[in-house]
């Protein structure tokens, strides 16, 4: 590999939405993310409402339903 090309990877502290707080290795120093697995539906088993945006509303409008 060629030298001072590559970026430097390093432990990044990971922030989620729900409070959870993690480190992993990233070229990145601070990550931030809406899900992490401790709050994510397929690994809790528990449903959570995900604002979709209004796009369900803007349809009904769109198309008058």
């Amino acid at each position: 590999m060629k030298e001072g090309i590559h970026p430097n990877f390093q432990r990044s502290k990971v922030s989620c939405a729900c409070g959870e707080n993690f480190e992993l290795g990233s070229t990145r120093k601070e990550i931030k993310v809406e899900i992490c697995s401790k709050c994510h539906p397929f690994y809790t088993g528990q449903t959570r409402a995900i604002e979709a945006g209004g796009r369900v509303d803007k349809f009904k409008k769109k198309y008058g339903l």
